[in-house]
Order: structure tokens, then sequence, then C-alpha cells
């Protein structure tokens, strides 16, 4: 499959075969992904949280108004922003949530390659998200999203494709 083949069949899966293997390997695929992804300056502004344990995927699912695929994923990853690596650079300061996002589209790419299924949930910048995933994944640091991640039990129609009347050509 092609990078472009990829990105094509990619869909926000919220319905997963519940409990489908997803190996350790194939995590260590995806953030191998997730961790080449362009950065400003190179700050790599980034960490991950895995979550398999079924509690907090629940605690998750149940505090975040977006999460109810978590029922079936067999598991998550949250993507945690790391804003104070770009301080050291005026010129790498505040793109960590470009950068971030970079790295989670890489994960729902690299899903979909690996034929799994994937769908992001924001949590950035809705301060009372971030206040509770802080909570739930006790962490004091910035948690950016969370990825849902399982075998899909569904497969959706595209949305969205090219459109003509967006591009502006100079």
């Amino acid at each position: 499959m092609t990078a472009t083949q990829a990105i094509l069949q990619r869909r926000s899966i919220r319905k997963f075969v519940s409990g489908a293997e997803v190996t350790d390997a194939q995590v260590k695929a995806l953030l191998t992904a997730a961790m080449v992804a362009p950065s400003a300056c190179n700050s790599r502004p980034w960490e991950f949280i895995v979550i398999r344990d079924r509690a907090v995927l629940e605690r998750i699912r149940t505090t975040h108004p977006y999460t109810g695929m978590l029922a079936s994923a067999t598991l998550a990853i949250a993507v945690i922003a790391l804003p104070e690596t770009q301080d050291k650079q005026e010129i790498s300061r505040g793109y960590y949530p470009q950068d971030c996002g970079a790295v989670t589209q890489n994960i729902l790419i690299s899903a979909v390659e690996q034929g799994l299924g994937a769908c992001w949930c924001g949590v950035y910048p809705k301060e009372n998200r971030i206040a509770e995933m802080r909570e739930i994944l006790q962490t004091e640091k910035l948690p950016f999203c969370v990825i849902a991640i399982g075998v899909p039990d569904e497969n959706p129609d595209p949305r969205g494709g090219y459109d003509e009347a967006k591009v502006t050509y100079l």
C-alpha cells in the first residue's frame, strides 16, 4: 500500500471488533511513524501514553464526550504535547500544536497501513478536557489528543475529498 492509498483510505473508525488484538509490534510501528513527523527545528515536542487498561479507557470514555468508541477499541494512544521543548529558540516557539497534529496524522495513516482503525479525539485546547485528562493520565504535562485504536468493525464512506474551489494558483 502506498502512502497516498493509506491517506485516501483513512477514516475515523468508531466501531471496533471487541477484544481484537493489537500487538506490541503494531503499537511500536505506530509510534515509530509518529516520531518521524516533522517538528519546528526538530524540537519533537511530544511524548506518548499507551493505554491498554480497560478501567482507564472506560474512565476516559465516560469523561470525554466524544470518545464513545473506546468501549470497543483495543487501546488508545494519548499524544502529550511538550511546549517547553520549543522555548529554547524563538523560531520554534509555539508550533507544538502543528507538530502534535503531524504526529497524530502519522499514527492514523500508519494504522490504515497495518489494517487497523483509529479515531482522533481532541483534548487540546479545551481547558476542561485538558484538566480531566491530566487527572486520568496522572500527568501534569499537556494532553493534546487521545487516539482510539483497534481492528475496525465498520467501513465508513469517505468524507471530503478534492475540491477545486478550495485551491488558488498564483
